[in-house]
């Protein structure tokens, strides 16, 4: 198994537009040493792309699920790859 940085794609469904969700994914992913971005998407999910340490983007995908976020979260559809760099910082878009 690699132990090299991974890319988390999520995507979150619930109420999560205009209720500070990104800002709060972008602070939680920044205190856990990941880089990417929070977007909205047109049909009202966040979608989420975080690169790192697997254990830290795991942890990320925990906090996203736990029910803690601003809004509400009904369902986080994720997806795995690797990482691809070139990403500094972590943005809201």
């Amino acid at each position: 198994m690699s132990t090299g940085p991974v890319r988390l794609s999520a995507w979150v469904h619930g109420r999560v537009q205009g209720v500070g969700f990104r800002w709060w994914t972008r602070a939680r992913a920044l205190e856990l040493g990941l880089v990417g971005h929070a977007r909205n998407t047109s049909d009202g999910r966040v979608h989420v792309v975080a690169e790192g340490s697997r254990s830290a983007c795991n942890r990320l995908l925990e906090l996203l699920r736990a029910g803690d976020t601003p809004g509400r979260v009904d369902l986080v559809v994720e997806d795995w790859g690797a990482a691809t760099g070139g990403i500094t910082g972590f943005e809201e878009r």
